[in-house]
Formats: C-alpha cells, structure tokens, sequence
C-alpha cells in the first residue's frame, strides 16, 4: 500500500547551488512537520551527502522530496535519482572508509545510519536511484 503524500516538490541536482537548494527545502519542511532539532539535523546532512553524490559521481540528476502520512505518523521521503555510471559494488560502497572521491567515505553509509528507512539500486552503466526517509 503506497503512503500518503503530502506534497511534493522535484528539483534539479545539476551544482553545489542545487546541493544547498535542497538542504533549504529539507530543513524547511521538517520544521513544517514539527521535527526535532536532532531529527532536522540527521536528514537535512543524509540529504546532503546523498545529493552531492549525485552531482560528482553521479554527473548530476534530480532530487524528488516528499512529506507524507501514514496513521499518526509523518515523515520526509527523498528519492535521489542519476543516469550515471551506477555503483559497481554497494555493499562495499556503503562500508565505512570506502572513496572513490578521495573524501572519507562516510556518505552513504552515514546517511543509511541518519535515515529511518534507506534503500539504493543501481545498475551500472545506467544509473542510481537512493531513496530515504525519516519518521517524525
């Protein structure tokens, strides 16, 4: 059964103006939805690692950010999407210390750890689709 959607807002993940965009528009609606500081804090950076993600490995693509509802609770969903070369090996790119960029490869699999929910696919060669959630 697909959740409620509250609304909805699609943006474009195309430059570091783009990355900060969506950071704007996460920390905003979970102020709307009455989250913690904490909880604020946990999906606004989950967002941001995965968005620059998207822009340097993935070459760019397009972020979908949803509020939603199901029985008393409410949450944030944000699917990250990219046509890039895709992850070759996701268990190992979650893994703690893994870089391919050269950073400290905490990305995705911190952002797993802020998220309450957290999925990714990928096909390589075609692209990369990460969607998380955090419940309120």
């Amino acid at each position: 059964m697909a959740m409620p959607v509250v609304k909805a807002e699609r943006c474009p993940v195309r430059s570091g103006d783009n990355v900060v965009r969506i950071r704007q528009i996460v920390r905003q609606w979970t102020v709307e939805l009455g989250f913690s500081l904490v909880d604020q804090t946990k999906i606004v950076t989950a967002a941001s690692e995965i968005a620059r993600n998207t822009l340097d490995h993935g070459g760019g693509g397009e972020a979908l950010v949803e509020s939603l509802s199901e029985g008393g609770r409410r949450g944030l969903r944000l699917v990250f999407t990219d046509k890039g070369p895709g992850i070759e090996n996701i268990d190992q790119a979650l893994k703690d210390g893994f870089t391919t960029g050269g950073g400290l490869g905490l990305g995705l699999g911190g952002a797993r750890r802020l998220s309450s929910e957290f999925s990714i696919e990928s096909r390589t060669g075609e692209g990369t689709c990460v969607t998380l959630t955090r419940w309120k």
